[in-house]
């Protein structure tokens, strides 16, 4: 699933090339997706002749600022990623007779070479410029909600987000209180969104080697001074995450990723110093380190 750098990158190239852009029409195979209005006709009503005045995200989700002050809401899930280009609708399957495939295919134009990316695209936003605004999505888990801006960030699973690890009012005090009363395991706690927004599997493994904690590390056994590596180390990752435009996937102007040629513990063999990396399991999933460099200390004062 694309964490928080990888969406930060999307919205950053989608803001170059929507804003301004009307959504003239809205085609899909997959009505599934719109979870809120739950209905197609309900959803075309909400976007079409809307007039897109921002892209933002929160956490893991992308926010596209409607005129009249409505929100489009996408979340990717775990496959998808959303794109702009151009592409023609066929009466059948591309690639497959398998349903994850696309009845889109790519339009190139007689002065260019390039394709858009993706193979599986289920969601069309039709723009006023010609082109197109899709979500290509193996999977079909992908979620839409559309709304009154207030109605959707007022929804249970917006608001309960926690803060921003990267806003520039996010506080090492901010950071500190969020620990208060807290217990159980350093890893699973990064990646609760209602914890801090935005930290999934990948970068937790790297912000974890980072700040030389280890991923079974008890909360409740940070002194200060780890936490402030933490806190650095989230910063100095996820930062870094985004200028290299992320880990395993393409940004949306063809850059490939390139945190992946630098990642310390992720699926790596050996971290930056040498020793070999672990892994093991963490509340359900998997958790990267290497034991020399992050060492399961069992008080707070070691």
């Amino acid at each position: 699933m694309p964490e928080l750098p990888e969406v930060e990158i999307i919205v950053n190239d989608l803001r170059c090339e929507l804003i301004g852009r009307k959504i003239q029409d809205v085609q899909t195979d997959w009505p599934k997706y719109f979870q809120l209005p739950k209905s197609e006709a309900a959803f075309r009503t909400c976007v079409i002749g809307r007039v897109i005045t921002g892209v933002d995200r929160r956490a893991k989700n992308v926010l596209i600022r409607l005129e009249g002050g409505h929100l489009l809401l996408v979340h990717q899930k775990i496959s998808g990623r959303l794109i702009v280009g151009n592409w023609e609708r066929t009466k059948r399957l591309i690639g497959s007779t398998g349903s994850t495939h696309s009845l889109w295919q790519p339009v190139t134009s007689a002065a260019s070479t390039h394709q858009p990316a993706g193979r599986f695209i289920h969601l069309v936003f039709e723009l006023d410029d010609g082109r197109q605004l899709a979500l290509s999505d193996l999977r079909k888990f992908a979620k839409v909600l559309c709304g009154p801006r207030d109605a959707i960030l007022n929804l249970d699973e917006i608001r309960r987000l926690g803060p921003e690890p990267l806003d520039p009012r996010f506080t090492f005090s901010d950071f500190k209180r969020l620990f208060e009363g807290r217990t159980g395991r350093i890893k699973p706690l990064l990646m609760n969104p209602n914890f801090i927004a935005g930290i999934g599997n990948i970068y937790s493994d790297e912000i974890l080697y980072a700040a030389r904690i280890h991923p079974l590390g008890r909360v409740d056994q940070l002194a200060e001074p780890r936490l402030r590596s933490l806190y650095r180390s989230m910063k100095a990752v996820l930062r870094k995450a985004i200028r290299l435009r992320g880990t395993g996937i393409e940004g949306s102007r063809g850059s490939p990723a390139g945190y992946d040629k630098v990642r310390m513990v992720y699926h790596q063999k050996l971290c930056p110093k040498g020793h070999v990396v672990h892994r093991i399991r963490a509340s359900g999933r998997s958790a990267h380190f290497c034991p020399v460099e992050q060492k399961l200390y069992r008080h707070a004062s070691t």
